[in-house]
């Protein structure tokens, strides 16, 4: 089997990563993991989407909550808290030691795509997690006049602004990280996971070689919608979709990626939209792809992997 290259964000990947390391030999599959909504806080590089991606792939994500790690504690933020600290970011104990233990790579000199890879060492992960790029690339909200750090939006003010523009600010200038625009070359197949297009995918399509690189791959690209029922699975994908003039369903995902995709997965629920996306120029195969448990994961993967 080929290398298998999945562009990914954050809970809705981790959920169909978790099947796909079932179904592909860890070692052929090269993750490209979104870094726009990376964040400092208290000191720390925290990297939200590639730790959901490590934790869950380790067995230690909080499967409820579908982020942090499971039975933490949050001692360190409460203190935190005491001493006049902001603590809307809720980071567990054992989530900071992850944190910790990134920043001191970072500072001694090593890039973030040697330090993930460390801690997929560390923690027994055996894919290859890379970040779209080392050079920083931040996701920006537009509500109106005002333009919101992404983590502000997203976790301290709940993702209730109206969404009206996205910036991927440093995408211009940022080069993809060591080995993605490889493993794109040498793919058998693209997935395209889950994951919010605007807020999760889009930022690894702002570097503008991974996009030409999958532009020009002979590999199909595959991805799946995030959209169901005119729903996100999980989080705000519907909401920004509507209010950036994007129709928000399965066909609207479809069309938001166009040419890029050679094939896309739609729920059941979505069927009467096969034709609509079908005269898009794209292939569209018709499935359960709600992902309750690890097995529907393992599922979807197969599915994923068998369509051309």
């Amino acid at each position: 089997m080929g290398k298998v290259v999945a562009l990914a964000g954050g809970v809705g990947a981790a959920k169909l990563l978790r099947g796909l390391v079932k179904v592909v030999p860890p070692k052929n599959l090269f993750i490209i993991g979104n870094v726009g909504d990376d964040v400092e806080l208290y000191g720390l590089h925290i990297s939200p989407d590639l730790d959901i991606i490590m934790y869950t792939l380790a067995g230690i994500v909080d499967e409820d909550k579908g982020w942090g790690i499971a039975g933490d504690t949050f001692n360190c933020l409460e203190m935190l808290g005491r001493l006049g600290f902001e603590t809307w970011f809720k980071l567990g104990d054992k989530d900071l030691a992850f944190h910790i233990t990134r920043t001191k790579m970072l500072r001694e000199g090593m890039t973030l795509s040697q330090a993930t890879a460390k801690l997929c060492r560390m923690l027994g992960v055996e894919v290859n997690l890379i970040p779209m790029s080392d050079n920083p690339v931040r996701t920006k909200i537009q509500s109106g006049n005002r333009l919101l750090e992404f983590q502000e939006y997203f976790v301290k003010r709940g993702t209730m602004d109206t969404v009206t523009g996205v910036i991927y600010e440093g995408a211009e200038k940022a080069k993809p990280a060591p080995g993605v625009i490889q493993a794109i070359e040498e793919a058998g197949q693209v997935i395209i996971c889950p994951s919010n297009p605007i807020l999760s995918i889009a930022p690894i399509l702002a570097i503008k070689a991974i996009k030409k690189a999958l532009e020009k791959s002979k590999a199909p690209v595959v991805g799946i919608s995030p959209i169901v029922g005119g729903k996100a699975l999980k989080g705000p994908a519907d909401k920004v979709m509507a209010s950036m003039g994007f129709e928000p369903s399965a066909y609207g995902v479809a069309k938001f990626y166009g040419a890029l995709l050679k094939h896309f997965i739609i729920d059941e629920t979505d069927e009467g939209q096969k034709n609509r996306i079908e005269r898009l120029g794209i292939k569209v195969t018709v499935a359960n792809i709600v992902m309750r448990s690890l097995e529907d994961s393992i599922r979807l993967a197969k599915i994923v992997m068998e369509v051309k």
